[in-house]
């Protein structure tokens, strides 16, 4: 008897919750994308104290949607966490442990005493802050650019390199976007500092390394669009489960789903107005149109990496080894199980919304600052 919902239903309603919380992600890094300015931004110890307080007040949110993220896909596409993390697992224990100090760094560094002393807690949000939307972004690549592995019958994985991840780094497509997100978690950084604190002094600076930061973004952005639109891609036949090379398939993708093709344009078109009026109207509330279209844009990637009869992990080893969102995902139970409890998603949403509403009711002063009754 055929299921009411299908197999193929709930793979692909789980890659767009995937997709979603992706999206999330990367906006929600814009505390990573401050984190990296805190040596460069501020001229002196009350404007950081400022940086560090106002990213501070987002910081859980963004490590509760990388560990929602993570656990999502886990639940719903797990042959890929025994092939990524069983494989390419040095980028993954280097992403986990950038967290991991960011989370010690904010619960210690204006405790009175503490060990380590509140330089090297800075450190620890600057590399945090560098590393983590760099390397996010270099293993998001990958699902492009794909990967060195093979699967035999019983999925257990092996590593064409010795590696074991750290190959990425090698390719010239994964450094791009991983510098990309980097950038971009910057700008969305500076525009949240722009909009949550006042300073005149600190915004007049923000500005200024907006513009600096935007050219990068651009340079690295762009580069990696053009070069996947004109890339081969893994294309998966639904009937026989057969996979083969595909020219311009992600090209080719955007052209036969317009909706994700408009979603992308939109996403990239908010993300150039957030800057603009910024940098040109001297407007505070950018963040809310690069936010939009950070979410719009890696929405749009992520769709396109999975939809459409697209490998979202192609092997390089052996094609036929190239992870789908069919051949990956969990069983019919689990998904639709979990399809279950999805529905409080919008929930959440909501209370994430009021929560920031009610943290950033008042705009972080240097006279607040100077009260002592900061937490970070």
């Amino acid at each position: 008897m055929t299921p009411i919902i299908s197999q193929l239903f709930l793979q692909h309603y789980w890659w767009i919750i995937i997709s979603v919380l992706a999206s999330f992600l990367v906006f929600l890094m814009f505390v990573q994308g401050g984190q990296s300015l805190i040596y460069s931004l501020p001229q002196n110890d009350n404007q950081k104290t400022m940086i560090v307080n106002t990213l501070g007040r987002k910081w859980e949110t963004t490590f509760t949607t990388l560990v929602t993220f993570g656990g999502a896909f886990f639940a719903s596409f797990p042959l890929f966490y025994a092939t990524s993390f069983g494989g390419a697992y040095w980028v993954w224990i280097a992403i986990l442990l950038s967290f991991t100090i960011q989370a010690i760094a904010y619960e210690y560094r204006s405790k009175p005493n503490n060990v380590l002393g509140q330089k090297t807690y800075d450190l620890f949000l600057f590399l945090n802050g560098s590393l983590g939307p760099f390397l996010i972004g270099v293993a998001v690549a990958t699902f492009f650019t794909g990967a060195m592995f093979s699967l035999n019958q019983m999925n257990q994985v092996h590593w064409a390199t010795t590696w074991y991840g750290l190959e990425a780094l090698l390719n010239i497509r994964d450094l791009s976007l991983g510098f990309a997100v980097l950038f971009l978690c910057r700008i969305n950084g500076l525009l949240y500092i722009i909009f949550s604190i006042d300073d005149n002094a600190l915004f007049k600076r923000s500005v200024k390394a907006l513009v600096i930061n935007s050219v990068p973004f651009l340079i690295f952005f762009i580069f990696f669009t053009i070069s996947l639109l004109v890339s081969n891609g893994h294309a998966v036949d639904y009937v026989t489960g057969s996979i083969s090379i595909e020219k311009f398939k992600y090209f080719h993708n955007l052209l036969q789903m317009p909706v994700v093709l408009l979603l992308f344009l939109v996403g990239v078109v908010n993300v150039l107005l957030g800057i603009g009026i910024t940098v040109l109207r001297t407007s505070k509330h950018g963040i809310w149109f690069t936010g939009t279209g950070t979410v719009l844009t890696v929405f749009a990637l992520f769709i396109i990496a999975g939809f459409n009869g697209t490998s979202f992990y192609p092997s390089l080893h052996d094609v036929q080894s190239s992870l789908t969102i069919n051949n990956a995902s969990s069983s019919h139970f689990t998904l639709k199980t979990m399809m279950f409890v999805s529905f409080i998603i919008p929930l959440i949403l909501v209370y994430i919304w009021y929560a920031w509403k009610a943290i950033n009711k008042d705009k972080i002063t240097e006279e607040e600052m100077n009260t002592g009754e900061h937490n970070y």
